[in-house]
């Protein structure tokens, strides 16, 4: 059988990469005609996807099939560990309860995503798939579901994660936007959210983001599309409430990134069959008209601000008195819980560098380490560089004292990156220390269950991703 390589140059992220494929031509599904991985740079693999939204899905699978095979696993452990059920719940509820309510061009795209990996050997279906994207979602399902099933295994609330701030007007260095986010998340899956997306689909907008491998949405949530837009968020700390007749978050997600041209637009599409899964507090951008919003996305309460001159941040607490009061068992007077106190560090340094904010000083807030209650710096769950391991309080809404737990990596970007299409990224915390797993499970036994698939996680400098042209 005859075999050609497939040589590839691409300026990406200031740098020229060389990805050289070695394909036999012959057998090489046509489905991937111009989409392309690139080698692993500062921590990240950079794939190009493009096409009708099987093609799409079809590339998504096959191009990092082994990648999406390794996060099923860490899924299956971390949901049987978190909620007492094994597998065949969450594939049931895959079919029964989420698949109804996806829309066709998303369904031929998940459909997409298990045949590419099915192709390249790694053998799941569509249920699994959907399985891997409901990921941020399955905490408020399974909470749900135990309430009404008398049970409470499930009874702590979803997991806080992530800080972000947006700015513009008199608040950054040129007057124009400025976006960051950092993900928090378990350590076993944020080593693995290291995949660069660039999607070109057959319908609606370009998007650049960050995401898991086998995800049609970010997840995290930091996406910029060729019509300007910049779209990042925050988790709604101590929220409950879930309508498993709703359109699942990762399709809305996924359908205002590719669609939204607007902050209406992605309030629109958001709001629209709301299920309350992944209840979060937006931060958007619409570089056009110089505009950022803050949407603050529960089940029943919604509240949508808008400034041309000003910021908003986030980080997990929420804002509305009355989502408050109705759809969580957040304690605003407590100023020690995490969000709170990452709340006033966020107006902290947005007061101090008024009129300074740029890209550096965005990459300097995430990897921030100052307490407020101690007015100290100390890495702890209580700073923006979120390090919930080395905390010796822990926090009880994540999984416990000591977790491996906290900010896992980073995204920033301005009015002039988003309108090439591009933003900076640094995976691992953003200040540069490294995670070790070894020394961690080996200090905390009672989290040896995760030692399968619990990976060192290792600091890298920031780097620039561009869609390639």
């Amino acid at each position: 059988m005859r075999s050609k390589s497939m040589i590839r140059a691409l300026a990406v992220a200031g740098w020229i990469f060389v990805s050289v494929w070695v394909l036999h031509a012959e057998t090489l599904p046509k489905e991937l005609k111009g989409a392309y991985r690139l080698p692993k740079k500062n921590g990240w693999t950079y794939v190009h996807l493009h096409g009708t939204p099987h093609e799409i899905g079809f590339q998504n699978g096959y191009l990092l099939a082994p990648e999406i095979q390794d996060l099923l696993n860490v899924v299956m452990l971390e949901q049987k560990h978190d909620s007492a059920k094994d597998w065949p719940f969450f594939r049931d509820a895959a079919h029964n309860m989420f698949w109804p309510h996806i829309e066709q061009e998303y369904r031929e795209e998940l459909q997409g995503i298990a045949d590419g990996a099915s192709a390249h050997g790694v053998k799941i279906d569509v249920w699994d798939v959907i399985g891997v994207n409901a990921l941020t979602e399955w905490t408020y399902y399974t909470k749900q579901y135990d309430k009404e099933h008398g049970s409470n295994i499930a009874a702590a609330g979803p997991p806080e994660r992530c800080s972000a701030f947006v700015a513009t007007g008199s608040y950054t260095k040129d007057g124009k936007v400025v976006i960051a986010h950092n993900n928090w998340s378990t350590y076993m899956e944020g080593e693995r959210w290291t995949i660069i997306y660039d999607i070109v689909p057959a319908k609606g907008y370009r998007m650049l983001m960050d995401g898991l491998p086998g995800v049609i949405h970010s997840a995290d949530d930091f996406v910029v599309n060729s019509a300007g837009m910049a779209i990042t968020e925050t988790t709604i700390g101590s929220f409950h409430g879930f309508d498993p007749n709703g359109i699942p978050e990762f399709v809305r997600g996924r359908k205002a990134a590719q669609y939204a041209a607007s902050i209406d637009d992605f309030t629109r599409i958001m709001k629209e069959g709301n299920n309350g899964g992944y209840a979060n507090t937006w931060l958007v951008a619409d570089t056009k008209k110089n505009e950022i919003g803050r949407l603050e996305l529960g089940l029943k309460n919604v509240t949508l601000e808008r400034a041309s001159d000003g910021y908003f941040v986030g980080s997990n607490f929420p804002i509305s008195e009355k989502l408050i009061r109705e759809e969580t068992d957040f304690k605003p007077e407590d100023l020690t819980q995490s969000s709170v106190a990452r709340h006033a560090r966020w107006d902290q340094l947005m007061a101090q560098n008024k009129g300074k904010i740029d890209v550096a000083t965005a990459q300097s807030f995430l990897g921030d380490h100052y307490d407020v209650i101690e007015k100290m710096d100390d890495p702890n769950e209580r700073t923006l560089d979120g390090h919930i391991d080395l905390s010796p309080r822990g926090d009880s809404d994540w999984i416990g004292p000591y977790g491996a737990n906290g900010a896992v990596q980073n995204k920033a970007a301005d009015a002039a990156m988003i309108e090439k299409m591009s933003f900076t990224a640094a995976a691992g915390h953003a200040c540069g220390k490294d995670f070790k797993a070894a020394e961690h499970l080996s200090a905390h036994p009672e989290y040896s269950w995760q030692k399968s698939v619990q990976r060192d996680m290792n600091a890298h400098p920031w780097t620039l991703f561009t869609s390639s042209k």
